[in-house]
C-alpha cells in the first residue's frame, strides 16, 4: 500500500492563509485632524417651552402646530372662575373704599377747619402770654393771673399739635385705604390673567403638548416655540475633552437626515458648569451654510476641530498596537513616537520610514 505524505502541502496552505491575513501595508503621506467628538440635537433660535404658572383645567386651545405667533398672543385658556370671582370681590371692595374714602375726606375737610380755629386761638393766646410776660416783669399782673394765660397758652398749643397730628392720621389712612385696595384689584386682576397663557415673542408653534379638559401644573409642558427658520446646534462634550474646546472652533456637522453630507458650523457659546449626571458640558454652535430643511430635535453629530497638519507620515489607526507600537516584518514589535490622530489615521513622528511594511495586529 503507498502513502502519500501531506504535510509539506498542509504546511504550504498554512502558509498562504497566514500570510494572505498577514497583508501588510506602508505608511502613507498626508494630513491628518485632530478634534473632539460631540453629540446633540438641532434647536430653534430661542426656543423655549410653554408652561403656565398656575393650576387648572385647560378650557381652550387657540392655536395649532405650525401656525406663526406673535408676542403677547393667546395661546390658551385655563379656567379660572374662582379667580375671576377674586377680582370682582377686589373690584367691590375698591369702589367701597372710594365711597369710605369720600366719607374721610368729609372728615379731613372738618379736621382742617378744627386745625385753622385751634391755630387761630393759639396766635391769640400766644400775643397774650407775651403781653402778659413783659407786664409781669414791670409788676403790673399778680403771678396768679400770670400763669393762668401762661396754662391757656399751653393748653392752646397742645390742643393745636393734637389737631395737626389727627389731620395726618385722616390723611394717612385715606392715602393707605386707596393704595391697598387697589394693590389687591392689581394683584388679582395679575392672577386672573395668569390663566390666560400668551407667547412671549414672535416665532413659529412648533408643537402643542396638551390637549382641551387636561389638568394642568405648573409643572406641566404646554407648547414649544422658537424662531422660524433660524436654527442652532446644542452638543454635549465629554467632560475629558471639555477643555480643548474654545468659541470659534471649527465643527464638521453630520445628521442622519442628510447621510453622506458634512456641514461646517462654528462654536459660539459655551456653557460653563457640567451636568453631573452625564458628565458632559452643553455648547452651541451655529452652522455656517444650514441644511436647506431643519426641524428642531433632529440628532446631530460633530466633530470639533482642535489642530490639522498636512504631508505627515500616517498610519491607519488599526494597525497601531497599545497606541505605542507597530508590527514589522517577522511580527517584530517596534515602538513608534505618535502625534495627532483622527477617528481612522494615527500621525507617526518617530520609529517609522515611509518604505518599511507594517502588519494588522490579529
Amino acid at each position: 500500500m503507498k502513502y502519500v505524505n501531506c504535510f509539506p502541502l498542509i504546511a504550504l496552505f498554512l502558509l498562504l492563509s497566514c500570510s494572505k491575513d498577514r497583508e501588510g501595508i506602508k505608511p502613507d503621506k498626508g494630513s491628518v485632524t485632530e478634534s473632539v467628538y460631540a453629540s446633540g440635537i438641532i434647536k430653534a433660535n430661542d426656543q423655549y417651552t410653554v408652561f403656565s404658572t398656575v393650576n387648572g383645567i385647560l378650557q381652550k386651545i387657540k392655536v395649532v402646530a405650525g401656525q406663526s405667533v406673535h408676542q403677547g398672543q393667546l395661546l390658551f385658556d385655563i379656567e379660572s372662575e374662582k379667580a375671576a370671582l377674586n377680582t370682582e370681590n377686589s373690584r367691590l371692595a375698591y369702589q367701597l373704599s372710594l365711597q369710605s374714602n369720600r366719607y374721610i375726606q368729609d372728615k379731613i375737610a372738618e379736621m382742617e377747619l378744627k386745625v385753622q380755629s385751634a391755630k387761630d386761638k393759639l396766635t391769640l393766646d400766644e400775643s397774650l402770654y407775651i403781653r402778659n410776660k413783659n407786664i409781669k416783669n414791670q409788676g403790673g399782673i399778680s403771678q396768679v393771673d400770670f400763669e393762668r394765660v401762661e396754662l391757656t397758652y399751653k393748653s392752646s398749643k397742645l390742643n393745636y399739635e393734637a389737631s395737626q397730628k389727627q389731620l395726618s392720621q385722616l390723611k394717612a389712612q385715606l392715602d393707605n385705604d386707596q393704595k391697598r385696595n387697589n394693590i389687591n384689584l392689581k394683584i388679582n386682576e395679575k392672577s386672573q390673567s395668569d390663566f390666560n397663557i400668551k407667547s412671549a415673542f414672535s416665532g413659529e408653534l412648533f408643537d402643542v403638548l396638551v390637549k382641551e379638559g387636561a389638568l394642568v401644573t405648573t409643572q406641566t409642558p404646554l407648547a414649544i416655540i422658537g424662531k422660524a427658520n433660524s436654527f442652532l446646534l446644542e452638543l454635549e462634550v465629554d467632560e475629558n475633552d471639555m477643555v480643548r474646546v474654545e468659541i470659534g472652533q471649527k465643527a464638521l456637522v453630520t445628521m442622519d437626515s442628510y447621510k453622506g453630507k458634512v456641514f461646517e458650523a462654528v462654536v459660539d457659546k459655551i456653557y460653563p458648569i457640567m451636568n453631573e449626571r452625564s458628565r458632559t458640558f452643553k455648547i452651541e454652535a451655529h452652522f455656517v451654510n444650514p441644511p436647506k430643511k431643519l426641524y428642531p430635535n433632529l440628532t446631530a453629530e460633530a466633530n470639533i476641530i482642535m489642530q490639522t497638519k498636512e504631508n505627515t507620515l500616517t498610519i491607519p489607526k488599526a494597525y497601531l498596537l497599545d497606541n505605542e507600537y507597530v508590527l514589522v516584518k517577522n511580527n517584530e514589535k517596534r515602538k513608534v513616537k505618535t502625534g495627532l490622530s483622527d477617528y481612522q489615521k494615527v500621525e507617526i513622528l518617530e520609529g517609522l520610514k515611509t518604505d518599511e511594511m507594517i502588519y494588522k495586529p490579529e
